[in-house]
C-alpha cells in the first residue's frame, strides 16, 4: 500500500491522497472522519458506474478515467474515490496517476499549496477534475496517431495486409473510453447543484469548464468511432477486391491448363494413335500446345479478362 496518512494542508484545508487502499486505510479514515460505514466499503471495492452520495458534512465521489497502457497500447480504467468537506479532501485510487502526482509535486513547496488549496476545498476539486480530464487529451491524441498510421496502411498501393486485428484494437479502444465517459457527464455537472458549503455558486462557471472539457472529449470519440469504422469498411473492401484479383489470375491460369492436360492425356494412352512412331511428334504436340495456349492467353487479353 502506498498511503500518504500526512496530510499535505494550506491553512485550515487538508488533502490526503491514497494510493492502493486497504483496510489499514479504511481504518484511519474511519478514526478520523466520520463517514457512512458504505462509503467507506466502496473505497476497497470497484464501482461501476460514477457517482455522488450527497450527506450534510461531506460528499462521497466516484469517478472513473481512461488510463493508456503503454505495453499494450490498450485503454483502461482507474477509478478515483473522493470524499470533500468544509476543510478536507481525501483521494483514493489504484496505482499512480500522473496528475495527481504532478499536483503533489507542486504543492511541496508553499506557493504550490496556496496555488491549490487557498481557495477551498470546493475549487481544489475543481482543480483535480480538471487536471485528470485534461490527461484524457492526450490519450485521444495516441488514438488518432494510431488511426491516421491505419489510413496510411490501408490504402498503401505497394502492398496489401490484413489490418483488421489493428483497427479492432483501435475501435474497443473507442469503446472502452467511450463507456468510461459517458456517466461521467451527468456526475460533474451534478456537482454544481451538491451542498453549498463547499461547493459554492461561484465554482459553477469551473465545473462548467470540466464538462465542456468532457464534450470535446465525446465529440471526439465520435470523429474518431467514424474514422474506425470507415477504415475496417475499405480494409475489408480491398481486400476482398485484391483476393478476387488472386482468385481470377489462378482461375485464367487454370483455364489455359485445362486443355494443355486434356492433350497430354489424350497422347499419353497407350493405345493406337496418329503420328505415334514419328519421331517429330512431339515437338508437334508441344507446338499444338503452345498455340492452344496463346489463343487463349490472346483471348483473355481481348476481353479485358486479365
Amino acid at each position: 500500500m502506498v498511503a500518504r496518512e500526512k496530510a499535505i494542508s494550506y491553512k485550515n484545508l487538508k488533502w490526503f491522497d491514497f494510493a492502493n487502499p486497504d483496510k489499514k486505510t479504511v481504518n484511519f479514515l474511519a478514526e478520523n472522519f466520520k463517514f457512512h460505514p458504505l462509503d467507506l466499503e466502496d473505497c476497497l471495492t470497484e464501482i461501476q458506474r460514477p457517482k455522488i452520495d450527497e450527506y450534510s458534512d461531506y460528499l462521497f465521489i466516484v469517478l472513473h478515467f481512461p488510463i493508456w497502457n503503454q505495453n499494450t497500447g490498450r485503454v483502461t480504467t482507474e477509478e478515483v474515490d473522493i470524499f470533500i468537506g468544509q476543510n478536507f479532501v481525501i483521494t483514493l485510487h489504484k496505482g499512480v496517476l500522473l496528475p495527481l502526482e504532478k499536483i503533489r509535486e507542486e504543492c511541496g513547496g508553499e506557493s504550490g499549496c496556496k496555488k491549490y488549496l487557498e481557495r477551498g476545498s470546493g475549487y481544489f476539486l475543481y482543480q483535480l477534475t480538471s487536471k485528470l480530464f485534461d490527461y484524457c487529451f492526450p490519450i485521444l491524441d495516441k488514438m488518432w496517431k494510431s488511426a491516421r498510421r491505419l489510413e496510411g496502411d490501408v490504402f498503401d498501393e505497394e502492398g496489401v495486409r490484413d489490418l483488421l486485428k489493428d483497427i479492432m484494437l483501435l475501435k474497443k479502444n473507442i469503446i472502452t473510453f467511450r463507456r468510461i465517459l459517458q456517466p461521467e457527464r451527468p456526475v460533474i455537472s451534478a456537482l454544481e447543484h451538491k451542498n453549498k458549503k463547499f461547493l459554492p455558486e461561484a465554482l459553477e462557471v469551473y465545473f462548467d469548464d470540466v464538462v465542456d472539457k468532457i464534450e470535446k472529449q465525446w465529440s471526439s470519440l465520435d470523429s474518431l468511432k467514424e474514422m474506425a469504422e470507415t477504415l475496417q469498411d475499405a480494409n475489408e473492401s480491398l481486400i476482398s477486391h485484391r483476393s478476387g484479383e488472386t482468385i481470377k489470375v489462378l482461375t485464367i491460369f487454370s483455364v489455359i491448363m485445362l486443355p494443355l492436360t486434356l492433350i497430354s492425356g489424350i497422347f499419353g494412352m497407350n493405345v493406337g494413335l496418329p503420328f505415334q512412331k514419328n519421331v517429330d511428334a512431339f515437338l508437334g504436340i508441344a507446338g499444338m500446345m503452345l498455340v492452344v495456349a496463346g489463343v487463349m492467353f490472346i483471348y483473355f487479353r481481348w476481353k479485358k479478362w486479365w
